[in-house]
């Protein structure tokens, strides 16, 4: 994000910033939640090589994972990355490997009620801070934000990963 693309959608931030870098880039827009009633309209009459789950909301989330997992589409989960410091503890596993990492474990526990065991994840393994200056506490456990480099150096890490995995095939 920057103080241009405030107040944009994602999508269109996005596909603004990606275009600048390679004007050729075909991009599918959809700016809506993923549902169970709608994930098809994500993946009509396409191919996708690789998909990067950066969803925060738990139910698309697993929506999406689902989905790619039952069509043998490759995908990489980001786990959470609100109220880290520390990119240096970033790091790439399978979810069964995953500690530290609130959302993690609420995603660990309703794959395996899916039946699924293996997904490749970007998880952090720094304790979160916790939010000090908000009066109220039932605010304050709901207030998670991120710094601008651990995103960053979460989707660089992600990119990495693709491109080795795509690599080696």
């Amino acid at each position: 994000a920057t103080n241009k693309t405030i107040g944009m959608l994602k999508v269109d931030a996005i596909e603004e910033r990606m275009l600048s870098i390679n004007e050729n880039l075909k991009i599918n827009k959809y700016p809506q939640k993923i549902t169970k009633e709608n994930i098809n309209i994500f993946f009509e009459n396409k191919n996708y090589d690789y998909v990067v789950d950066a969803i925060d909301l738990v139910s698309s989330k697993l929506e999406l994972i689902k989905y790619c997992k039952n069509n043998d589409i490759p995908i990489i989960s980001s786990m959470g990355a609100g109220n880290k410091l520390d990119p240096s503890l970033l790091e790439i596993n399978c979810i069964s490997k995953t500690f530290m990492c609130p959302l993690a474990k609420v995603i660990r526990k309703e794959l395996r009620k899916l039946k699924i065991e293996k997904l490749k994840v970007l998880y952090s393994k720094e304790i979160p801070i916790k939010p000090e200056n908000i009066n109220n506490s039932r605010e304050k456990a709901k207030t998670v934000g991120s710094i601008s480099f651990v995103p960053a150096v979460a989707g660089l890490l992600i990119s990495s990963e693709i491109i080795k995995d795509i690599i080696s095939k």
